[in-house]
């Protein structure tokens, strides 16, 4: 693997697989097992905790008040089985494709090409987002707050996938250490939130606490708001099923993987609605924008020297924490399309570090079009941006959670076996998921102004995945006969 090109070893897997999952992948080979147990911890943590959370959660309460920690309840709760459905599906069979994989074992080709390039759309935007906040937060500090905000975002993109490129060791290494970072900043706030709270220690002339809720409501502006800022809320949950891409580079994945994604439920309800009831006592809703993390706002309003400057590098290591793991994660999967002939042939290349850096290079590129549109519209580009990237993540949950519905309805046929760790009350967990992710769209639109725009685009987006499936149909089916044939 080592000189770039598709060997005939890449068409087939390595190893022979279970009685009970006879599907083998042609994306699962070549990658080396780097990551560890700590690794997984802690992606699964730094994937529940970014740039919507650090960002997003500004902007979501002025919108919505208080009401925004029902918002993040209410999505946590079906992240959590988005990912559970996500787990068990890896503990059938372990896959550096993911979702992509198993749309392809229980959906055919076509669920595997619109699963892998809806996931790519979410990713590819989602990184624009995430360099559309780096620079943001960048612009905190006085000494660039001169710099165009399109010269930071391009900057942002060029460190993070500089260290990407390397091998999996080093972004196992890297999101560690972000996640470490992001944990413990959040616990720090935390801490220094419940203090105030409890003291009663004024926060810019406010006095914290039930006070400052029950003086507007919990929803001082109506539920609407609530209901409308549901699809950025959804954003903020967008990494959650890192952990199941991530199970394909890890030793012993059925050991791991069930630890990391039940503990997703609990740092969940901590970390975002924790942190969010903890903002709405603190200062009143209207004390928050969009312009500004909302733990930045807190920190600065207290007054503490420095203390805002530190918030707001924790927040920019989130942004750039979520960035690398879309650089990562968007690189295993178009590799898994490549070689099954749904995507570029380039995108399935890998270099001496067991890297897959064509699709890696390709999502950057993407993130090049980002830097335009921070110089084009800079106040705009976050928002716009989110928008789009909610389509593709309700997409790439709703894939997860249909793949799941066939898997359980095969195992009540008797063609798989369905693992001990299982998605509880299915099949009606799924139903009721893939509601809900019809009616976020349905709010999407709703809402009007960009959450329209972005739905009424759905039909060039389908257009587009049919388009795309007719071009490379017959290469898929050549190699699907290829792989078959050997």
């Amino acid at each position: 693997m080592s000189d770039g090109s598709i060997t005939a070893a890449d068409q087939l897997a390595a190893g022979t697989p279970a009685a009970s999952s006879p599907h083998v992948d042609a994306g699962d080979a070549g990658y080396s097992k780097d990551l560890k147990s700590r690794h997984i911890n802690m992606i699964a943590i730094g994937g529940a905790i970014g740039t919507g959370l650090f960002l997003g959660a500004g902007g979501r309460l002025a919108d919505a008040g208080p009401s925004l920690a029902i918002a993040y309840a209410v999505c946590g709760v079906f992240a959590f089985f988005v990912v559970r459905a996500l787990g068990e599906l890896i503990l059938y069979r372990p896959s550096s494709g993911a979702f992509v994989s198993y749309a392809r074992e229980f959906m055919g080709e076509k669920g595997a090409f619109a699963a892998g390039w809806l996931y790519f759309l979410n990713w590819s935007t989602t990184a624009i987002a995430d360099i559309t906040a780096a620079a943001t937060y960048a612009h905190f500090w006085g000494m660039f707050s001169d710099v165009p905000q399109w010269i930071l975002a391009l900057i942002a993109l060029a460190v993070v996938l500089a260290a990407n490129l390397i091998s999996v060791k080093y972004f196992g290494e890297m999101e560690f250490w972000f996640a470490i970072i992001k944990v413990a900043a959040l616990v720090a706030f935390m801490l220094i939130g419940i203090f105030l709270v409890v003291t009663q220690h004024p926060v810019d002339g406010h006095t914290p606490g039930l006070s400052t809720v029950s003086d507007t409501g919990v929803f001082p502006v109506g539920t609407l708001p609530m209901l409308l800022v549901i699809q950025g809320v959804v954003f903020a949950y967008a990494s959650v099923e890192l952990c199941g891409v991530a199970a394909g580079e890890t030793e012993n994945p059925e050991k791991i993987m069930p630890r990391a994604i039940n503990s997703i439920m609990w740092r969940v309800g901590l970390f975002y609605v924790g942190s969010v009831v903890l903002l709405a006592l603190l200062l009143p809703y209207t004390a928050y924008s969009g312009d500004q993390s909302p733990f930045v706002t807190v920190m600065d309003k207290l007054g503490v020297p420095g203390a805002a400057g530190v918030m707001n590098l924790v927040v920019l290591t989130a942004a750039l924490s979520s960035l690398n793991s879309g650089l990562y994660s968007t690189g295993r999967i178009l590799r898994s399309m490549a070689l099954s002939g749904s995507a570029p042939r380039f995108t399935g290349l890998m270099n001496k570090g067991q890297v897959p850096y064509g699709g890696i290079l390709l999502t950057a590129g993407f993130g090049v079009l980002g830097v335009g549109l921070n110089y084009v519209v800079p106040g705009q580009a976050f928002e716009i941006v989110l928008n789009f990237a909610s389509i593709g993540i309700l997409g790439t949950w709703g894939m997860i959670m249909l793949c799941s519905l066939v898997f359980w309805h095969r195992s009540r046929d008797g063609r798989v076996t369905r693992p001990s760790y299982s998605l509880p009350w299915a099949p009606y967990t799924q139903v009721v998921t893939l509601l809900f992710l019809v009616g976020v769209v349905f709010l999407m639109w709703w809402g009007g102004g960009v959450g329209r725009t972005t739905v009424m685009f759905l039909p060039l987006i389908a257009a587009a995945l049919v388009g795309g499936w007719f071009l490379v149909r017959g290469r898929v089916h050549e190699m699907a006969r290829a792989r078959q044939d050997a």
